[in-house]
């Protein structure tokens, strides 16, 4: 598919500002990329509107406006004008794109400070926020079973937070509901777990569809480092070299294993 104006602009702003996708995006095949780079500038969209204001009206506001864009698109009939929202129209599964709905809702807990209710909380949260992403690209592209999309996304998705809980705890949230270190241990325990029930029913998830999950390609290597040093989550320190980041990637895509 050739890029136009809009394209070009969502690929620009997830170079920018979320580069793990963008390596993920460049590393699928050509024909997916169109509708990774609309779903994942979407996905910078909608994260960074609850931080637009600190008056939570308007940070209300931002996010309820994504919530009706993706009504407008699982309806099927004419969608707003945005570089953003356009090209997504055109692109995304119209059934799968409801779950911009639930993606809305969840990330109107980072509007405010209040910590999550209980440990289903904390996984709707996961669920609808990595979980809805993975599963509109998935859905997008390919056939895909949703289970399985979802099981390893939560992998991602936890992955993904620890990695910003420091930057959370600085912006005053309380991200977790145990931090201590036998908490973090079995948060990433239960992340590996999903992301294990993933892995056996790989044979649901076609190759066309695989594309999607590629921005999980660290997934393991940080729920791994949590549980073996939970230290790291505070001191903000996961992460593998530049060597490995880029090599597992390239492994994953090539081989359409993960």
């Amino acid at each position: 598919m050739q890029f136009d104006d809009d394209l070009i602009a969502c690929a620009e702003a997830v170079q920018k500002g979320d580069s793990d996708r963008f390596l993920a995006a460049m590393a699928a095949p050509v024909e997916a990329r169109a509708v990774l780079f609309a779903l994942y500038a979407f996905n910078l969209e909608i994260s960074r509107a609850p931080w637009a204001s600190q008056e939570s009206m308007i940070a209300e506001m931002r996010v309820q406006w994504w919530r009706d864009v993706g009504a407008e698109i699982a309806a099927g009939g004419p969608v707003r004008r945005h570089y953003v929202a356009t090209p997504l129209t055109r692109l995304v599964d119209r059934s799968a794109a409801r779950a911009i709905d639930a993606m809305a809702e969840a990330r109107r807990w980072d509007i405010y400070r209040d910590p999550f209710e209980d440990e289903a909380a904390f996984d709707a949260y996961i669920d609808a926020t990595a979980g809805g992403l993975m599963w509109m690209a998935a859905a997008s592209l390919g056939a895909a079973d949703e289970a399985v999309v979802r099981d390893y996304a939560y992998a991602a998705g936890l992955a993904a937070f620890m990695r910003a809980i420091p930057e959370l705890e600085a912006q005053h949230r309380v991200p977790l509901l145990d931090g201590t270190s036998a908490g973090l241990v079995a948060l990433a325990e239960r992340g590996l777990d999903r992301l294990a029930a993933a892995r056996r029913r790989r044979g649901a998830v076609s190759p066309a569809a695989r594309a999607a999950l590629l921005p999980g390609w660290q997934a393991e290597a940080l729920l791994l480092q949590v549980r073996a040093e939970p230290e790291r989550v505070g001191a903000g320190a996961l992460g593998v070299s530049e060597f490995r980041r880029r090599i597992s990637l390239m492994w994953q895509a090539g081989s359409g294993r993960w």
